[in-house]
């Protein structure tokens, strides 16, 4: 755990620093994103939530609903996010979510608002960084064109290394296209 939290990059809003580190081949990263149009602190919205995840404390459920519902979810989800809505009857799956998230069984994911008011979006993926490039894992696809926003990167550096594929197979194509072009137009030049 102790591990885990030394290879942890935070946002520069949250903690005021972010230290340097070393991005290493073989190496797993679980991606946690949030996205608000307010100050970037985010705290906890007064709603209840229906997303959970189980954890790994035991403990013998004394109802019967509560241990009907807690093996459907190592069943069906083992330690992966769910939401309630998956169950066919969500009124008995309340009746089991209690004990369980009392007992500390299940982790509640709550519901993010902006210390402002203001909305928060979260999303999260996995990335495995391997020898030819980063791959993600899961997560669903994410579409930048999807978001607007009323900022832009202007340092050119910075736009150069984001236009870049991760993916070093396209990084040299391109870097024998970009040699290759430059080439030709030496050569078109001394003629």
């Amino acid at each position: 755990d102790s591990e885990r939290r030394e290879k942890a990059v935070v946002s520069t809003q949250s903690t005021g620093e972010v230290k340097d580190m070393e991005f290493a081949v073989h190496e797993v990263y679980a991606m946690d994103v949030f996205v608000t149009p307010g100050t970037g602190k985010t705290k906890e919205y007064n709603s209840n939530t229906t997303v959970y995840r189980r954890t790994e404390e035991i403990y013998q459920l004394k109802m019967k609903a509560s241990r009907a519902f807690y093996s459907d979810v190592c069943n069906r989800f083992t330690l992966m996010p769910f939401t309630l809505r998956a169950f066919e009857e969500e009124t008995k799956a309340k009746m089991g979510l209690k004990e369980c998230v009392t007992h500390e069984l299940l982790q509640a994911y709550p519901v993010q608002q902006d210390a402002t008011g203001q909305p928060v979006a979260q999303f999260k993926f996995t990335v495995l960084v391997v020898p030819n490039g980063n791959i993600r894992i899961n997560g669903g696809i994410f579409d930048p064109a999807t978001c607007k926003s009323e900022h832009k990167i202007e340092d050119k550096e910075i736009v150069e290394l984001l236009a870049q594929s991760a993916n070093r197979k396209t990084a040299n194509k391109k870097k024998k296209k970009k040699a290759k072009s430059a080439a030709e137009e030496a050569k078109t030049t001394t003629n």
